[in-house]
């Protein structure tokens, strides 16, 4: 049977290090110089962080649409000649004069984006989820393969930067719960607003609004509902054998074809059952939790939320945390030190290995059966957008 970890390091193999423009190091006496790609909601927020908790400059900027590439602009006060519209815009940001690319434009894209700050040798700055698909999921892995010990290729998980939830994950590890034996996950959220414009067309509604289409975000349990499936598989530290699932589109009908509830059932290494469930459409009640019961106590994990362990062992890490602002600011600082210390970070492995979590449940979802792991691996599944903007 084909060892599910083998193709995390199996891409490593017989790839060229390229060497990047910018020598680590040279960067401790100046400004680090980053180019964004994406300018919605994310893109505008990480960047602030860039400029104000980690000291660096916005120097350039892509968007497919002309109306937030001049807001940036303002914003970041970046040079006319420095924005770049189009699907293609990115191309000519990393082939620009920057150190870093921080890539916050709809999943679907990521992949060729990083490999192209990859191959003109910028370190990247990569938001979850990093692919919509299996080919997406291995072509990210081959670039930060090709990063590794060269140039920073760094994914926003939020929770791996909080150090509650790390203490968490360190003390389930060392056995503090005992054996694990059932999961129990959710994300459970209220709707989120289409975005309309007079006289779009058909193509542009669909990239306005890329949360709501299945191709573009890779649906909601991978666009969103990841958060939670990376806690629990940072728990257990292993990916499942399968999942069955179900779900499908009965309170929000009313933009895109994405689905907006899953449950799917897990099944890990030794026995372990983890129940999961998402709703994007919630009214009354949101929350993001992981729960994690052992044979001694349950940890129970709430992104911006409660973080504990009851149980023969109890331990009380917060009542509440700061996970989505604070995490990020953590993930942008230490990206953009690790420019200027000439120490590259890499955690392309263990979040790419989430994603492939998350695209597994949804396949099982989509078509209704058990599905395991090697089978999805050996899909290879591509999605295509076909737009035509």
């Amino acid at each position: 049977m084909t060892d599910r970890r083998n193709f995390l390091h199996s891409a490593a193999s017989g790839l060229l290090l390229l060497k990047p423009r910018t020598v680590f190091g040279s960067q401790a006496n100046s400004a680090v110089e980053v180019g964004i790609l994406g300018l919605g909601g994310r893109g505008n927020y990480i960047g602030d962080f860039f400029v104000e908790h980690a000291g660096a400059r916005v120097v350039a900027l892509a968007d497919p649409f002309r109306d937030r590439l001049e807001a940036a602009q303002k914003k970041f006060k970046v040079e006319d000649g420095r924005l770049h519209g189009g699907l293609n815009g990115y191309l000519a940001v990393v082939g620009s004069k920057l150190d870093a690319v921080v890539i916050e434009s709809p999943p679907y894209f990521h992949p060729d984006q990083a490999a192209a700050a990859v191959a003109a040798g910028k370190h990247v700055y990569l938001a979850k989820p990093i692919a919509v698909d299996v080919s997406g999921c291995k072509s990210i892995l081959a670039s930060a393969a090709r990063a590794k010990g060269k140039l920073s290729f760094l994914i926003d998980f939020q929770t791996r930067s909080q150090p509650v939830f790390q203490e968490a994950a360190a003390r389930v590890h060392r056995g503090e719960i005992g054996a694990p034996v059932l999961g129990h996950v959710y994300y459970h959220a209220g709707r989120l607003r289409p975005k309309h414009m007079p006289g779009m067309s058909h193509d542009e509604a669909r990239l306005r609004n890329w949360v709501f289409d299945k191709v573009l975000s890779g649906d909601i349990i991978v666009e969103q509902n990841i958060h939670v499936l990376d806690m629990i598989n940072w728990y257990l530290q292993k990916p499942p054998l399968s999942a069955h699932g179900a779900g499908g589109r009965k309170a929000r009908v009313d933009v895109g074809d994405a689905w907006d509830h899953f449950q799917v059932t897990y099944k890990y290494p030794g026995g372990v059952l983890v129940d999961f469930s998402s709703a994007q459409f919630t009214r009354g009640f949101n929350d993001l939790c992981a729960r994690l019961y052992g044979s001694e106590g349950t940890l129970d994990s709430h992104y911006n939320g409660l973080v504990r362990i009851a149980g023969d062992r109890p331990w009380h890490g917060t009542d509440k945390d700061d996970t989505f602002r604070q995490g990020a600011i953590n993930n942008v600082k230490a990206f953009v030190e690790s420019i200027r210390a000439g120490k590259p970070l890499n955690n392309a492995e263990p979040s790419v290995e989430s994603n492939l979590v998350a695209i597994l449940g949804r396949t099982a979802a989509y078509s209704g059966r058990d599905v395991t792991w090697d089978e999805m691996m050996r899909s290879n599944e591509k999605y295509e957008a076909r737009l035509a903007l």
